[in-house]
């Protein structure tokens, strides 16, 4: 898996610390954009954080060049609605050699892994042999969610919030997981005030929402202390 920040709103702590400040400032933009030095952004921020005011933080969006993921991941990643997607394309691109993502917990296991190698060989096959009787479009239906695909995301910092709640969590599917993990790690190097908090709901709030399906993991940090 391959995460890499392609482009970002200038100055992202300023421009969000600026926009909450307008909304209470008789300044002009550009007045506010100077007067906003390290602490009084960090200060507006923080506040921004601790009182859920959290349209200013849509002022900003981070765009990622994502590779190395599977179709069974995008098809996660798109239900987060706030965001714009461009994915590579089956209809477009030829999937002859399509390569493939392997679970871990298939990978560990040597029977499952050559059982799995095994189908997606039977797969690539009929793909190979559809296509040359009928449309690409249209062979690509019998491809599996394993398929390898490249994604261009891009999200604002309240949706990015949201989608770490959520896909950061330890209930999350392992590869989004993963993938939720990079992406959080590689926006706090540029903007680590506005994602200070980010994170699992646990981390972030401490308290977890999944009742009954709960991993447990606070419950036994209670214990523990």
């Amino acid at each position: 898996m391959k995460v890499e920040i392609l482009s970002y709103t200038p100055n992202p702590e300023q421009v969000v610390a600026a926009a909450a400040r307008l909304c209470y400032s008789a300044d002009g933009v550009a007045d506010l954009m100077e007067k906003m030095d390290d602490q009084k952004i960090s200060v507006f921020v923080k506040k921004l954080g601790d009182m859920g005011h959290e349209s200013p933080f849509e002022h900003v969006s981070f765009t990622f060049g994502i590779e190395g993921v599977s179709r069974a991941l995008s098809h996660q990643m798109v239900r987060h609605r706030i965001a714009s997607y461009s994915q590579k394309s089956q209809r477009y691109v030829n999937e002859k050699n399509f390569t493939y993502i392997v679970p871990p917990s298939i990978s560990s296991k040597r029977e499952a892994l050559a059982s799995y190698q095994e189908q997606m060989e039977i797969i690539r096959r009929a793909y190979q042999k559809l296509s040359d009787m009928v449309p690409q479009e249209d062979a690509r239906y019998i491809l599996p969610n394993a398929c390898e695909t490249k994604l261009v995301v891009t999200m604002n910092v309240r949706s990015l919030t949201n989608f770490f709640r959520l896909r950061c969590c330890r209930r999350a599917q392992w590869e989004i997981r993963r993938l939720a993990e990079k992406m959080l790690e590689e926006v706090r190097k540029i903007a680590p005030l506005l994602f200070a908090g980010a994170g699992p709901v646990c981390d972030s709030e401490g308290y977890c929402p999944e009742g009954d399906y709960s991993c447990g993991r606070l419950h036994k940090e209670e214990k523990s202390h």
